[in-house]
């Protein structure tokens, strides 16, 4: 049997658990949920994983959330390349920041700036732009330390983090302040190419965008 991930396409963190897994040569069993219809919701879902978000990963009866969790674990499990996660527990530290950062500081930036106007068609608000931009900030101060996000090597925070700069990309947010963050984006986009960028990670964004757009119109 081979690990099930439930998903959703556009959906940001899937996008970076399925690049990871394309990456590393994973093969893996996937069934998308509808959650605009509430196929999330479930029972036998909710069984699998009371919080009923996603991705979620049922390896063999391992049940994880959260798709840097994933991700973790997916390079720990079936990666071939250390450097994906390093085992130095100085260098792996780096890598658990950042991403800790997108999920807690950059990625919620962009869900609670656009989300409200793709979930209930809202205004958009200013003072979440700023905090965006804020984060944007830090990341391009991030940058200066490394190559990369997080070493002097590609790591599955970079792949978080390209996901969620990309979509802001995609959603046409001025990333000319930040030189690094554009310089390591286009490293990423490059990087990730060979490893399905174009129509898993690009596709969706566009996709996620296009709502967006729509929404805003209304």
């Amino acid at each position: 049997m081979t690990p099930v991930l439930y998903y959703l396409p556009p959906s940001p963190p899937c996008r970076s658990v399925l690049l990871l897994a394309k990456m590393i040569g994973v093969e893996l069993e996937l069934k998308a949920l509808n959650v605009m219809e509430g196929e999330q919701l479930k029972p036998d879902f909710v069984e699998l994983n009371p919080q009923h978000c996603i991705p979620t990963l049922d390896d063999h009866g391992l049940v994880l959330w959260e798709s840097r969790v994933i991700l973790a674990y997916l390079v720990s499990a079936y990666g071939k390349d250390e450097n994906l996660y390093p085992k130095d527990f100085r260098s792996r530290a780096i890598v658990d920041q950042r991403l800790h950062f997108d999920l807690g500081t950059l990625y919620q930036r962009v869900v609670d700036y656009y989300f409200p106007t793709i979930q209930l068609g809202a205004h958009l608000d200013q003072t979440k732009k700023a905090k965006l931009a804020e984060a944007l900030g830090w990341f391009e101060a991030m940058l200066k330390q490394y190559q990369w996000s997080a070493a002097n090597h590609f790591t599955i925070a970079d792949i978080a983090l390209c996901v969620t700069v990309s979509q802001i990309e995609a959603f046409q947010f001025d990333l000319h302040p930040y030189p690094r963050v554009r310089a390591w984006l286009q490293k990423c986009k490059d990087e990730l190419q060979g490893h399905g960028y174009k129509e898993i990670n690009e596709t969706g964004a566009e996709t996620l965008a296009g709502l967006f757009r729509s929404k805003l119109k209304q």
